[in-house]
């Protein structure tokens, strides 16, 4: 079972770290509270807010077809900046947004991991999803359930989320497997066609994985 939270007497700082249940490690650091300055290290990752860095790269990200492969389509330059500013307003509205990853030993940027609370009409509203879009560098090589998984303990342990969901289109093999890898659970009743895609569009089509707080504490303690 993961730790208690670790508090440190600087009002400014706010630390918490732990353990999986797999022996792996997380912490998290917020150096200033209700803003967007939430830093997550796990073993390999480091989940940090964005910075004006990180719009080349990212904008290299969301160009590439086969990252976007599963999205409407490719972004450019002034899309994909203003993705950045949604997530860092979201990050001051709600403290968490789809924030940077960055490979610890490298510093290079692989793409974002983070949750999220979804502003358009979906039938199984309000919740928190998990999300991920990673570079095709930092494929298969477990990044996105890493990071996915230390977003899981943030929400469940720190802040008292009693579900997470998580959902992408039927399609996309890659993510779905991923969300098994987290543990969390296909909910079969709960197909939906994504609202902001046109009727008829090839992905509009989507599925739902939940993960309920007693699963992922179960989890943590090895049930």
């Amino acid at each position: 079972m993961a730790s208690a939270g670790v508090a440190f007497q600087d009002p400014h700082v706010s630390r918490e770290s732990g353990r999986f249940g797999d022996g792996t490690m997380t912490n998290f650091t917020r150096l200033r509270p209700g803003d967007d300055s939430l830093v997550i290290e796990t073993e390999r990752l480091l989940l940090r807010p964005w910075t004006d860095e990180d719009r080349e790269p990212f904008a290299a990200m969301t160009a590439d077809p086969e990252v976007m492969r599963y999205f409407p389509s490719v972004l450019d330059r002034q899309e994909s900046d203003a993705l950045i500013e949604t997530a860092r307003q979201r990050s001051r509205e709600d403290g968490f947004c789809f924030q940077p990853v960055v490979v610890r030993r490298s510093g290079a940027f692989i793409g974002f991991v983070g949750l999220s609370r979804p502003r358009y009409a979906v039938p199984f509203a309000p919740c928190v999803e998990v999300g991920w879009r990673l570079a095709r560098s930092a494929w298969g090589m477990g990044y996105a359930s890493e990071a996915a998984r230390a977003w899981l303990r943030f929400g469940f342990e720190t802040l008292g989320l009693e579900e997470i969901v998580s959902f992408t289109t039927v399609t996309n093999s890659p993510s779905r497997r991923v969300m098994d890898r987290l543990g969390m659970q296909r909910d079969e009743h709960g197909d939906f066609d994504h609202p902001l895609l046109p009727i008829g569009h090839p992905l509009m089509r989507h599925v739902l994985y939940r993960l309920k707080a007693e699963r992922w504490r179960e989890m943590q303690a090895g049930i």
